[in-house]
């Protein structure tokens, strides 16, 4: 594993024990090259073509979603990384959380020692993602198979989600996890988990 420092360019950075304070607002929309055309005509910049992303989510027994934290092993386009999530709450619809990342070297390597330390694969989801910034806030936008999303981290989110037509306090709170098991509510006979087809 590899101690290379997160990208903290969307969080708030707090004392180095501390993790990240991640500050998110998600919404889910129709369009993804009509916000592309938004994002160009407010002068953002594309800092990532779209990108295949995996996603497994980890837990030993229900200790860790029962208290509202999340361990999450993702691979992508930039590699794979380790990302550990405290509680969320809520500020004007803005969702706030611990965070501690940081970039793995051999992912499989990394599963096992979860495994041995008893945490195993609960949850998997995929999407394909593009960034762009403004403002110094990172906005990504996810294509998934429950539709697409436009997500806005960092200090400022509420204000660069204004200026793309979003309105805060209209937010979606859910997870992707917990948008899939309401997905899954309505659509029983869908994969268990959020991926594509092959």
């Amino acid at each position: 594993m590899s101690d290379e420092a997160p990208d903290t360019s969307s969080s708030e950075q707090a004392p180095a024990d501390d993790g990240y304070l991640e500050r998110e607002l998600k919404f889910a929309f129709l369009g993804l090259e009509g916000q592309r055309e938004r994002l160009q005509e407010l002068e953002a910049e594309r800092t990532s073509s779209p990108s295949f992303e995996d996603n497994w989510i980890l837990d030993r027994g229900d200790e860790l979603v029962g208290a509202d934290c999340l361990l999450r092993l993702r691979q992508d386009g930039h590699g794979a990384r380790i990302t550990f999530k405290g509680p969320a709450s809520y500020e004007g619809g803005v969702k706030i959380r611990r965070e501690h990342e940081t970039r793995v070297d051999d992912l499989e390597q990394v599963r096992q020692i979860l495994r041995q330390l008893g945490y195993g694969t609960v949850r998997r989801y995929q999407k394909v993602r593009e960034e762009w910034s403004l403002g110094g806030v990172t906005i990504a936008l996810d294509h998934t198979p429950i539709g697409d999303f436009i997500e806005f981290e960092g200090t400022g989110a509420e204000t660069v989600a204004k200026r793309c037509g979003f309105t805060p306090e209209e937010a979606e709170e859910r997870s992707y996890l917990a948008l899939y098991d309401d997905h899954l509510a309505e659509s029983p006979d869908s994969p268990p988990d959020m991926i594509f087809p092959e």
